[in-house]
């Protein structure tokens, strides 16, 4: 059996210094993705609709996993990647100190041989298993960065403006300005690490200003 270890193959991607803001180019890769808002009163984690859309997202990944490991015909076997997250509010900016309902977009890697039968048909068996109207909104769907600057952030979420003040000051010396929404990719799991030692990539996608 074929065995993909997509972490190792995408290492400079996803486990980044987190001593230097680097200058990455971000290829296009297929997602497991599904959108949703988190209202201005609440907390992400106090977000219902926020939990239901993770919930459906493990859900839809794990079943694909599984389903491409048991297939009869070249099965492959493959790690599940780390949850991640595009982060907006109202005129597609994001800022931590805004008090307003915060937009997201939470996905999943999948690897290129995941089709769209293949997840219509992990889709159909997660609905007869666990059905939720949050699995009404997943989608398959190709997503490109390209030039983007990122850094890894390791604390509390709550310190994240600190690192992203950092990229900031990176963007700002190499003439770089902002070309996409604020990205998360949460390499932690906060229900079991201590706060201090979480650690999530930051990532930004940029393009150079016009001189």
């Amino acid at each position: 059996m074929e065995k993909i270890d997509l972490r190792k193959q995408l290492k400079h991607l996803y486990m980044p210094s987190a001593k230097v803001v680097e200058l990455v180019e971000v290829p296009a890769f297929k997602f497991a993705m599904i959108d949703g808002a988190v209202s201005s009163g609440q907390t992400v984690s106090d977000s219902a609709g926020f939990g239901e859309a993770l919930t459906a997202l493990y859900g839809i990944s794990y079943t694909l996993k599984f389903m491409s490991k048991l297939r009869k015909e070249n099965p492959v076997d493959y790690t599940v990647m780390a949850l991640e997250g595009l982060w907006w509010v109202k005129g597609d900016d994001f800022d931590f100190t805004r008090k307003e309902d915060w937009y997201f977009t939470a996905m999943m890697l999948q690897p290129d041989h995941i089709s769209e039968a293949m997840f219509q048909e992990g889709l159909a068996q997660l609905t007869r298993k666990r059905p939720s109207p949050a699995l009404d909104k997943l989608r398959l769907a190709t997503f490109e960065e390209g030039l983007s600057v990122q850094v890894m952030h390791i604390g509390p979420y709550a310190e994240e403006p600190a690192t992203i003040e950092r990229m900031k000051a990176f963007m700002q010396a190499n003439h770089l300005e902002r070309n996409g929404k604020h990205h998360e990719i949460y390499l932690g799991d906060p229900r079991r690490a201590k706060p201090e030692k979480l650690k999530t990539v930051l990532r930004q996608p940029v393009k150079r200003m016009a001189p």
